[in-house]
């Protein structure tokens, strides 16, 4: 079933009698790297699979998030490691332009400084000594997750080699007239003072205030609504829409604007809905995106009536103030005109804040570099659809769609000092130049030529990360062996963000060569009641704290084992800990079975040889190899880790091992087999869980195997073995062993109580197994006297129990008459319910199925309660 290719030494049955995870985890993982399982080998003849991580911001520190898609990530590589490609999972880090800026800005400011008391060049040194002396602890956490990560091949997003590649795809674009230069509404960040793309505003409810003012005067007036008087100075026309027969007498007229000395047309145009408020709408083509195309349709002036701080910079009595408080200022002089027609407190809308900071979001007239997206997001969207790019699972192809089909011109500059400046240079002529990696600027300041001082939106380098990190420009090995990458795992939150990014780069970039071949889109950590997790709630989780207290497999597995494919995954500690409890188990149970004869030595004995209960778990093994593989190609880890956990404590540690004592103990030529199987069983296992808990596993497995390590060996295979007779034959052990258990459950016996018990197995596959579900079971042997007072027959076989003298016979009637009573009273109830035709009529079909539901619960209460009394001795 599996090939160890590696060098094996003795295996030892010494293990310690507990497992400690933190003493096992760290020495062990460093011993993975120092000897260089994760490093990949371009000249490899090995077929390649590669992912690069999501780079984390050079800010971040490791949080549930992160470690549940390094989980998978991990898994995912170490399988096909073992399985023999060769395997180049890819770390590294973003600059995270803002983030970082601010995070140095806060630090200055403690100092009483900014950044303009540093100047630029200044400024950057300091932030690259905060990244040197700060930044990238998140990459240390995740080695203590277990990560399998190639750390010669770290990356950061301003390290030389991909500023290059940033300046290269740059000058490409420009010269190909994708990158240029326009003045457009953008969004605007009054806190972090730089434009900010779409999808880096978040959008929420805020309580504001709608007031409905009266422009113009008597017969040529008007009455517009707006949530934001503050504008209203810069209002340049008021809009109709051209077939509103209220307003036809007034377009093209010029009306006085209120509060300026100023008078503004009305237009008329479409994008109006004369169906929404009173039909008129006040157009500021420099501070409202759709009032900007409103204006370049009518050829209309923009008034910036703010600065970069969001303060008024016109109008005397309102010059100077925050956006804010000229709000409120500008509505109490229009109602001291009398031109407030209604006000509106609170009203709720849906107002953009900074992602970052939080800060209310102003849009703003810009000159600004874009990307001109539609060829690059056409093919984007191509690739997809013709089936180059896989999405999965496949419904969120929508959401992809819904994106790269719509997507409008990208923002990529930023009024930020970090991060790759853009390679623009302006002559003293008015000249534009570009300059790619390797030239040099055309002329220096003394000669008049200045550089553009803004820098690049961080996700145009991070948009390069598929091929960048692996040397593009520069025709590399790496390039040449890992590229196309394999899997892109992420969140679906940030297909907008990163994904369609990426496709539009690598494309464009790599000649059409997609830049991954599959995207796996996973959900989000919540916690246990599927609330949202984050620092300003109490439910927020270091999972460090949870890898300190129960082990980093432990973690692992719980990720693991609620990564249903697009779906968010509940955890909570509780969980964590009954994943700390199965590694435990995993660790018992293996020990015990090195201490009874387990071992991997040696071929495995022909079937003819095994007993049934040998072949059931091989059968039942080699089921299990063939699931998870299944699994793993469709990215259910889910269901993988549900059927290796089912199979490692159900099958093999509650069934086989408890099935197989009786052989141990007995010794001679039938416990040699079994422990032949028993380590094989182990041998696979092991590997198996290897991906998920790779720490547990390896100690184990080394301990086991005498071999090298898991990281390292071979990815089990199926090897066609199935018994169905053997698996019906267990099963009718099973069925036995489950029932007499219920059964004396039921009757109140302790596990650990003996029972005399006879046994008729004749005629079934039983009998050879009437040792094992004695000892199981603490049935002992009919003895002088015994009479059978409860007969359970089940599976073809009956089974005899005397409980005299084991329960109170008259007190355990009593009790079950009265749960009987109860039961019947119940199922009675519901009966008559369901019998009233009015009661039908009109109750709510939810009411009738739970009242349904209770009469099927009552019947099933009262046959088990009826077949208890029949199994009691008679008075």
């Amino acid at each position: 079933m599996t090939e160890n290719t590696q060098q094996q030494t003795a295996p030892t049955t010494e293990l310690p009698t507990t497992y400690a995870p933190a003493e096992v985890e760290g020495p062990l993982y460093e011993r993975w790297v120092e000897r260089g399982y994760f490093t990949a080998d371009a000249t490899s003849d090995k077929p390649p699979y590669t992912i690069v991580i999501p780079p984390p911001n050079v800010t971040g520190a490791l949080h549930l998030g992160h470690a549940f898609q390094v989980t998978l990530m991990d898994a995912l590589t170490r399988r096909k490691r073992m399985q023999g490609f060769e395997t180049l999972w890819l770390p590294g880090m973003d600059h995270a332009g803002i983030a970082t800026q601010n995070k140095v800005e806060q630090q200055l400011a403690e100092e009483g400084k900014s950044r303009h008391d540093l100047g630029r060049d200044e400024f950057v040194e300091r932030v690259w000594q905060w990244k040197d002396e700060y930044g990238g602890r998140i990459l240390g956490q995740l080695r203590r997750l277990g990560a399998g990560l190639d750390w010669s091949r770290e990356r950061f997003t301003m390290d030389e080699g991909l500023s290059k590649a940033v300046q290269k795809i740059f000058k490409d674009l420009y010269e190909d007239e994708l990158i240029y230069r326009a003045e457009r509404i953008i969004n605007w960040c009054p806190r972090c003072l730089t434009a900010i793309s779409d999808i880096e505003v978040e959008y929420q409810d805020d309580a504001g205030e709608l007031v409905s003012i009266r422009y113009g005067e008597g017969d040529d007036s008007l009455v517009v609504a707006t949530t934001r008087a503050e504008t209203m100075l810069g209002d340049t026309a008021v809009a109709v829409h051209p077939d509103d027969e209220r307003y036809k007498h007034l377009v093209g007229k010029q009306i006085k604007l209120p509060l300026t000395d100023r008078t503004i047309p009305v237009v008329a145009d479409t994008h109006v809905d004369p169906e929404f408020g009173t039909g008129a709408v006040k157009v500021t083509p420099a501070h409202d995106p759709n009032d900007f195309e409103i204006g370049r349709r009518h050829d209309l002036p923009s008034l910036t009536v703010m600065d970069e701080h969001g303060v008024i910079t016109v109008h005397g009595p309102f010059l100077g103030l925050d956006r804010f408080e000229a709000r409120s200022a500008i509505v109490g002089a229009l109602k001291e005109q009398g031109r407030i027609v209604a006000e509106k407190r609170p009203y709720m809308h849906s107002v953009g804040h900074c992602s970052r900071c939080k800060t209310t979001v102003e849009p703003r007239l810009s000159m600004q570099w874009w990307v001109k997206v539609g060829p690059l997001a056409q093919a984007a969207g191509d690739a997809v659809r013709d089936g180059s790019v896989e999405i999965h699972p496949k419904e969120l192809s929508k959401r992809y769609f819904d994106w790269v089909d719509n997507m409008h011109d990208w923002c990529i500059s930023r009024q930020l000092w970090w991060g790759h400046r853009i390679p623009i240079w302006y002559g003293p002529e008015g000249q534009v130049v570009c300059v790619g990696p390797d030239e040099q600027p055309p002329g220096t300041e003394a000669e008049g030529w200045t550089q553009d001082p803004d820098v690049l939106d961080t996700w145009f380098s991070s948009g390069l990360w598929p091929f960048s990190t692996l040397g593009w420009p520069e025709k590399t090995p790496d390039l040449a062996k890992f590229y196309s990458t394999d899997v892109l795992l992420t969140g679906h939150d940030i297909i907008f963000f990163w994904v369609a990014r990426m496709m539009m780069f690598g494309l464009y970039a790599m000649d059409g060569h997609v830049p991954f071949k599959t995207v796996a889109l996973t959900g989000l950590v919540r916690d246990e009641f599927g609330k949202k997790m984050s620092k300003s709630n109490p439910n927020a989780v270091d999972p460090l704290d949870w890898m300190n207290a129960y082990g980093s497999d432990a973690v692992r597995f719980t990720l693991a084992n609620g990564a249903n494919p697009g779906a968010d995954v509940p955890i909570g500690e509780d969980w964590v800990k009954a994943s700390r409890n199965f590694a435990n188990k995993i660790w018992n149970a293996t020990r015990f079975a090195l201490m009874n004869g387990a071992t991997i030595e040696g071929p495995l004995p022909d079937a003819s040889a095994m007993s049934a209960t040998d072949r059931w778990i091989l059968s039942r093994l080699n089921e299990t190899v063939a699931q998870v593989d299944a699994y793993y190609e469709d990215f259910q880890f889910a269901k993988l880790s549900e059927s290796l956990y089912h199979f490692a404590w159900d099958e093999v540690f509650a069934w086989y091992v408890e099935l197989s004592k009786t052989t141990f103990f007995a010794g001679g030529e039938g416990a040699k087999v079994s422990g032949r199987v028993l380590g094989e069983v182990l041998d696979v296992m092991l590997r198996l869980l290897h991906p998920i808990v790779p720490f547990v596993t390896d100690t184990l497995w080394t301990t086991l195997t005498g071999g090298e390590s898991l990281v390292i060996a071979d990815w089990p295979k199926d090897s066609g073995f199935r018994d169905d007779a053997a698996e019906k034959e267990i099963e009718l052990v099973q069925r036995v062993v489950t029932e007499v258990r219920r059964f004396r459950k039921e009757q109140g016996l302790q596990d650990a109580q003996k029972v005399p018990a006879r046994l008729t197995l004749d005629g079934t596959p039983l009998v050879a197994h009437e040792a094992a579900i004695r000892q199981i079971l603490r049935l002992q042997p009919e003895g002088e006297g015994f009479a059978a007072t409860a007969t359970l027959p089940v599976a073809g076989a009956t089974v005899g129990l005397d409980l005299s003298g084991t329960i109170d016979v008259a007190a355990e009637r009593k009790r079950l008459a009265k749960d009987l009573a109860a039961a019947e009273k119940e199922k009675a109830q519901a009966e008559a319910k369901l019998g009233n035709e009015a009661f039908l009529a009109k109750a709510p079909d939810n009411v009738v199925d739970k009242i349904k539901g209770r009469l099927a619960k009552a019947d099933e209460d009262i046959a088990r309660i009826q077949s208890q009394l029949a199994a009691l001795p008679q008075a």
